[in-house]
């Protein structure tokens, strides 16, 4: 299997670790030590200005999502991949909110995400 094609592994099954809020399998995505910058953490955690480090600091900003959000589900739209990284375009789903269209870049070194960076459209 090429990079490439672990990657969209990685992708698919990033997919269906959220829409399965499934935490730990999402969490064995990620490196111990993986950064992630969400707008939505600038404006509830502004002291991050946006950006969290490694596993716990994931754990529990995705645990709270999943508590707070429990009809949180992501519909893949596109998906572009080389053997670093991937872009991922998904259609955020939340009952009772408006849909809200997402880019997703992860940053992939020896199958494991090491750094992740959303932006809502």
């Amino acid at each position: 299997m090429t990079k490439t094609e672990q990657n969209k592994q990685i992708a698919l099954n990033w997919i269906k670790a959220f829409n399965d809020h499934d935490l730990e399998k999402l969490l064995q995505l990620y490196s111990e030590d993986a950064v992630h910058f969400s707008p939505k953490l600038k404006i509830k955690q502004p002291e991050t200005n946006g950006w969290i480090a490694g596993k716990s600091a994931l754990r529990n900003w995705w645990a709270g999502a999943f508590e707070k959000l429990p009809s949180l589900h992501y519909q893949l739209e596109n998906l572009i991949i080389n053997d670093k990284q991937l872009l991922m375009e998904y259609l955020r789903q939340v009952d009772g909110e408006e849909e809200i269209m997402v880019a997703e870049i992860l940053e992939i070194d020896e199958n494991k995400i090491v750094r992740s960076r959303v932006y809502h459209g």
